[in-house]
């Protein structure tokens, strides 16, 4: 039996579609068992470990989607390890962060740490080290459709990135076929972009002229705030752009398509999805 956590999540929902295509059995770990996922669900609350061994119980394998809480993921992701490892699971499967044990990425650590719980448990594992999503920026297509203009502090860093689709897809292949056991797969679209082509691409859909301005990172995260998001919000947000511009989400290894066995999806796919949605 597998068992996915975060399931009631955006990639979580993708995933719980792919393994119900394959017809095997899984069960959702979800934080509100009243959720609707057309599955049977288990309470699986990070911040509760009781709720973590429960769900786990029986468990052969498990698609652990890392939490969505940076600064909190230490003790919540040491918690999925320590259950999983106590109810015998034969394999666990975490989705990562690019080159986590090596890269300056500013949300990498987190990931690194996680990566090294699973490591010194000695559970076999797969690390899907996934990259960006395409949907991360469906804000800035809409806003950009809107005003013309997209806002960052990329410079010419290139974004390799997918649809969340990809990388379900790429999760559900590992745990329904067999050699992925202790092995790292480095997972990105097959084509990194830099903002002023994707600014390219949202012209040629809303029809309008759009414009990328770039500023420093210091000026994004002063212009943020002045939008009103929270200053570490704001700083965050900005030190990724920083990340990007130094190259560190422009990587095309392959392994995404090699997993599912396709062109990953093109990031103007989801540009024209969204704008005329």
């Amino acid at each position: 039996m597998i068992v996915v956590t975060a399931a009631s999540g955006q990639l979580g929902r993708h995933v719980l579609d792919g393994l119900r295509a394959k017809g095997v059995e899984f069960v959702a770990g979800v934080r509100d068992t009243a959720v609707d996922l057309g599955v049977e669900t288990r309470e699986l609350d990070y911040d509760r470990p009781s709720t973590i061994e429960k769900a786990l119980d029986g468990a052969d394998q498990v698609l652990f989607i890392s939490g969505n809480e940076p600064g909190r993921r230490v003790p919540q992701h040491t918690a999925v390890v320590d259950a999983a490892k106590k109810a015998g699971v034969r394999h666990i499967v975490y989705t990562s962060a690019p080159h986590a044990d090596s890269t300056p990425l500013v949300l990498a650590p987190e990931h690194r740490a996680t990566e090294e719980a699973i490591l010194a448990s000695g559970l076999p594992y797969t690390f899907l080290r996934n990259g960006w999503y395409h949907e991360n920026y469906l804000d800035k297509i809409t806003t950009a459709a809107e005003t013309g203009e997209i806002v960052g502090a990329t410079g010419d860093g290139r974004i390799a990135s997918a649809a969340r689709r990809d990388f379900a897809d790429a999760a559900v292949t590992v745990l329904t076929e067999p050699g992925h056991e202790n092995k790292v797969y480095e997972l990105t679209g097959d084509v990194a972009w830099t903002f002023a082509e994707f600014a390219d691409e949202v012209a040629k859909v809303a029809g309008r002229p759009v414009t990328y301005r770039d500023l420093t990172v210091e000026e994004l995260q002063q212009y943020l705030v002045s939008l009103g998001t929270p200053p570490e919000v704001a700083g965050f947000v900005a030190a990724i752009d920083g990340d990007i511009a130094a190259g560190l989400l422009g990587h095309t290894p392959g392994d995404l398509r090699t997993l599912i066995g396709r062109p990953t999806t093109p990031v103007s796919e989801t540009i024209r999805e969204t704008l005329r949605a």
